[in-house]
């Protein structure tokens, strides 16, 4: 059994996690730690909330600890967790540097604990199809393959008046979709970078476009805060064919309407949200066709954390796995503040 405490009480613990964790039979929810104790979000019955982390530091029972803060706490309340004794789940961003990462990892390498980064959107439905229809190899060989995660809301960069590294674009949502394409295609041969701050040097970044070079093929990894009208969430190109999944996984949404995961049809696709697959057979001939959209679940997550620390399975997402991300998300900064120092000399 995983006895879990949250640190943090905020959206992240309670949209993000706590309806994945309370589903899983393994997992008994202890204690939810807040700076304040005085939450919006509903308490759990049988749940302990305090504004003491010696509540969870000095608690035995507790064997995982969730840290579910603000990006830029990530990395400090890690060390903390480490430090005491604890097993810990870190929300992404994991951290603002590479060099904390591997900080992290060697204490829990040390203390011989479990340490790793929550990242849920390994299973989002639209990156398992994705990855349903490459495997099926009607494609043929990869040639392109563009990921989108775009949003129309300009009040979020235009009402951030300091640009912050942890909280930028990049570092928030290009640590879903770099993260998706390392743990299916591995590490690139070789990375181009475009990312901007929009509205100007010294204003949040805005806008990111990377690509991802694995011999011949190209992974695009693109969003924007400025897309009136989304692109497609997935498109994949092979010699053979391409394969077109225009809307991303429900889960979000659902959980936004306090449609929880406890409901049957929780986060499923309509057949609607199908992505299309065209493709030229053997015989050459055309076919287009939707394809069933796999099943999200972010609960997998917390399945695997707990076969990681009961029953010593490998971790779902590996070490270097982070370490590299944040490398990539360092460098993508590093060179757009280097290109407006060049701009402005």
């Amino acid at each position: 059994m995983l006895k879990i405490a949250y640190i943090g009480n905020g959206k992240s613990t309670n949209r993000y996690h706590l309806p994945f964790a309370l589903k899983n039979p393994h997992v008994e929810v202890k204690t939810i730690y807040s700076r304040n104790n005085n939450s919006s979000w509903e308490k759990i019955e049988g749940v302990h909330y305090t504004n003491e982390i010696e509540d969870i530091f000095n608690d035995p029972e507790i064997n995982l600890v969730v840290v579910a803060t603000p990006s830029e706490q990530h990395y400090p309340w890690a060390k903390k967790v480490l430090l005491a004794g604890k097993n810990a789940l870190v929300e992404k961003p994991f951290a603002e540097t590479s060099e904390q990462a591997k900080e992290l990892f060697a204490i829990a390498e040390e203390k011989n604990l479990f340490l790793q980064c929550y990242q849920n959107r390994r299973f989002d439905s639209d990156f398992l199809t994705v990855q349903k229809v490459i495997k099926s190899d009607v494609l043929g060989d990869l040639v392109e393959v563009e990921m989108h995660y775009d949003y129309f809301r300009p009040e979020v960069p235009e009402n951030t008046l300091a640009f912050s590294q942890i909280n930028s674009y990049l570092y928030g949502h290009g640590c879903h979709t770099i993260d998706q394409v390392l743990s299916f295609f591995g590490e690139p041969d070789d990375i181009t970078y475009d990312v901007r701050q929009l509205l100007g040097p010294n204003r949040m970044n805005d806008y990111f476009d990377l690509d991802l070079f694995y011999g011949k093929m190209k992974v695009s990894v693109k969003s924007s805060y400025f897309r009136l009208k989304e692109r497609p969430s997935f498109v994949v190109y092979g010699k053979k064919g391409v394969f077109e999944k225009v809307t991303k996984d429900r889960q979000e949404e659902d959980l936004k309407h306090f449609y929880m995961p406890t409901n049957a049809d929780f986060g499923l696709d309509f057949p609607e949200h199908y992505g299309t697959l065209t493709y030229m057979d053997e015989q050459g001939q055309y076919h287009e066709e939707k394809v069933v959209s796999e099943v999200g679940d972010y609960s997998r997550i917390y399945e695997g954390v707990y076969q990681s620390i009961v029953n010593g399975a490998d971790k779902i997402v590996k070490d270097h796995e982070t370490i590299s991300q944040l490398e990539i998300l360092e460098t993508g900064i590093e060179k757009m503040l280097a290109k407006n120092k060049q701009e402005v000399e």
